[in-house]
């Protein structure tokens, strides 16, 4: 298999692109589109299990590459992300238009949604402006059918001179169109040259007068009259990555320079200026593809959005939205609590039940304890409790999440938050990526790179563990269960369960929208950067691939994460837990140290240590606490909670210290699994130990000003 860098004449952008050709003919094509138009499903019909994901190098974004052929020609397929437009300056759609322009792909296949071509149809004109090399195709045809949109597809492709192809993504046999598409692209024999758009009169002028300069330092590298009109836009971060890729900072050239300004001051003289020509030649390609579309569009029922209009009355509405939002959040955790019992009570018998097989064949072939009780009692014990406790509400929770992404609803969820956000002085995405941190905090911060200002970004990498993800799931509702459901059983208790969690998880919203705000005006200080959010049309969600998807891309990924971290720390805590100085083992030391400073916060010295102990995953933090309270070697399990909670009045608790102990729960440092992800996103130990520091404190503080205004009254 062959590795491609992108690149030519050995010049390259900020991001060097690597793709991995299996043949040198191979042809490497570029599928861009919006988001939300089915890209991600075109891809992966194309190319079926016969693809990868990786990280482009030196960036954060993830790339997938896919391979298929088509009358003996091979194709990469490139799935980049998602953008509205090339004249960005988002992270994620730097990358896509850096890869469009410079990657030297083929060709390049724009995907747009058949229900709002008109939206999509910018990105194509941008497109187009570049090379032209396009395929357009127009998914989703079976959704505009049922909104009674017509599109006459031959009078587009008239219209912009390259083929346009109608698909509907999840029917695989409809997108052989693609291939043929792709035979025309490059089989073309048309005199004419594709669409490209023409700007005012004095815009052509000014792009006219840069021509020759440009021309003379770029030759053919890149689109001449794409550079002019891109060094009109007064794009820094594009202007550097054409720089990059030619191999001269054209900006800086002294006779393109002097243009610039000389353009600068005439612009003065009729006074407009360059942010006014951005403007214009933005609106150019608005007006042009509203032009299209106009004479291809064709809909027969004028109120073919009724339903979607009426869904949104109810879920983005300011009576309605909230409580619904309350409503859903509340449902899942019930459905997650409720059904992860079993299998999760099922897992731990079955992976328990091999730790003695385990012990028998290491005495068999005549191991020394000292080197399988570690390996078995404490690295074993520790991975099969993760993995029992943590997979179960994961393999829950994540396809639960996806269907609503599927369905469209929580886009509506960052539009209802939106103006709390702005009041916070951070960005409504952060909606969206808090909620996936319910799922996981690490998803969650690797969502956090659909914000494109790296300021709000930071904010909502440093809040996002003030929403507990499924690990601390398990301590909240046990907790919740033992000392304030009290006898109440079956799904009755289930539900006080999921009420109290969420009253739980409305605390540590309110504490994102405070310390985001606190963050902003200390030391991420900024203006909230304004976004585009869209809101796609409500969906039916594949269930099949929404399963295979949450599994496989998000529980799987995440589950191995935390046993990573998590066996290294089966060993800690059982070498602390067996190793004695004088007649006390490390871990009661540890505890005893640590118990003076715990009882200022409503704790104690071994809820303090097994939280801390718990670093490397969260589920672990009650078992050492049984471990510690029992003084034993090896972690422990009680599925009894009436036999639990004794053991834990037995030791000083009382409701005052298990509100603390959710409370801290709720806010405290992030897992290990967090942290390195973190430190992999901002690439900077500053802000990892910021992302640390601030929910501990929180923690601390509520924890500390609860127990005195407790002590008031008891």
């Amino acid at each position: 298999m062959g590795m491609t860098r992108m690149s030519m004449d050995e010049k390259s952008v900020d991001t060097e692109f690597v793709v991995e050709k299996k043949n040198p003919s191979d042809k490497v094509i570029a599928l861009a589109g919006n988001p939300n138009v089915g890209k991600s499903t075109v891809f992966n019909q194309l190319t079926g299990l016969n693809q990868h994901t990786g990280n482009w190098p030196g960036k954060t974004v993830v790339n997938a590459q896919g391979y298929c052929s088509f009358g003996g020609q091979r194709y990469v397929l490139v799935d980049i992300p998602g953008c509205y437009s090339l004249i960005t300056r988002s992270g994620d759609e730097e990358i896509a238009r850096d890869f469009i322009c410079f990657g030297n792909s083929d060709a390049v296949i724009v995907v747009c949604d058949a229900t709002c071509l008109e939206r999509n149809f910018n990105l194509v004109l941008q497109v187009l402006e570049i090379t032209p090399k396009v395929l357009v195709c127009v998914n989703l045809l079976d959704e505009a059918a049922k909104k009674n949109i017509e599109l006459d597809l031959p009078k587009l492709s008239a219209k912009i001179g390259v083929p346009v192809v109608g698909t509907t993504a999840k029917n695989k046999k409809c997108l052989n169109q693609v291939f043929t598409g792709l035979v025309s692209v490059f089989n073309s024999l048309k005199d004419s040259p594709p669409l490209v758009v023409s700007y005012p009169s004095y815009v052509e002028e000014a792009i006219a007068i840069l021509t020759p300069e440009v021309e003379a330092i770029c030759g053919d590298a890149v689109n001449t009259r794409w550079v002019c009109a891109r060094l009109l836009d007064d794009n820094e971060s594009l202007v550097k990555a054409i720089s990059n890729y030619v191999g001269c900072d054209i900006a800086k050239n002294k006779k393109i320079a002097f243009l610039l300004e000389e353009i600068k001051e005439k612009l003065a003289a009729k006074n407009s200026s360059f942010e006014q020509m951005k403007d214009d030649m933005v609106a150019s390609f608005i007006n042009k593809a509203e032009e299209i579309c106009s004479d291809v569009v064709y809909f027969g029922d004028a109120a073919y959005a009724k339903k979607d209009r009426k869904l949104d009355k109810i879920f983005t509405s300011k009576l309605t939205g909230f409580p619904i939002m309350l409503a859903l959040l509340l449902a899942i955790f019930w459905i997650t609590i409720t059904g992860a019992n079993y299998p999760s009570d099922l897992i731990s018998k079955g992976l328990f039940w091999l730790e003695e097989p385990f012990l028998d064949f290491f005495v068999m072939v005549g191991a020394p304890k000292f080197f399988y009780e570690p390996l078995v009692l404490g690295v074993y014990r520790v991975l099969a409790w993760v993995v029992s406790v943590m997979l179960p509400p994961m393999a829950i929770f994540f396809p639960l999440f996806t269907l609503l992404e599927d369905f469209g609803y929580l886009p509506r969820v960052a539009f209802n938050l939106d103006k709390h956000f702005k009041n916070s002085c951070a960005c409504g995405k952060q909606a969206l990526t808090m909620c996936m941190g319910f799922g996981c905090n690490a998803a969650g911060v690797i969502g956090c790179r659909i914000i494109d200002s790296p300021r709000e970004r930071l904010i909502a990498i440093i809040t996002n563990n003030f929403v507990p993800c499924n690990g601390r799931f398990p301590t909240l509702i046990a907790l919740i269960s033992m000392f304030f459901i009290g006898a109440a059983t079956g799904l009755f208790s289930s539900f006080l369960s999921a009420f109290f969690l969420t009253l739980l998880i409305v605390l540590g919203i309110f504490a994102t929208f405070l310390f985001s705000r606190i963050l902003s005006k200390t030391i991420l200080k900024g203006e909230t950067s304004s976004f585009v959010l869209e809101l796609p049309p409500y969906r039916k969600p594949q269930m099949g691939k929404v399963i295979v998807r949450s599994i496989f891309d998000r529980t799987l990924f995440v589950l191995k994460r935390a046993m990573l971290v998590a066996a290294p720390a089966g060993l800690i805590i059982w070498l602390m837990a067996n190793i004695t100085v004088g007649d006390m083992t490390v871990l009661a030391h540890c505890a005893g140290f640590l118990d003076p400073f715990a009882s200022l916060f409503g704790l104690d010295g071994v809820i303090l240590l097994a939280f801390i102990l718990g670093f490397p995953a969260n589920e672990i933090v009650v078992p050492i606490i049984i471990m510690a309270y029992m003084a034993q070697g090896n972690i422990l399990g009680i599925n009894d909670l009436d036999v639990l909670k004794q053991l834990f009045v037995d030791n000083g608790w009382t409701w005052v210290t298990a509100i603390n102990v959710m409370l801290f729960s709720l806010m405290h440092w992030p897992c290990s699994t967090t942290c390195l992800t973190i430190k992999k996103e901002t690439k900077s130990l500053k802000w990892t130990a910021i992302a640390f520091i601030v929910p501990t404190i929180a923690g601390l503080i509520l924890c500390f000003i609860f127990t005195n205004f407790a002590h008031l009254f008891i």
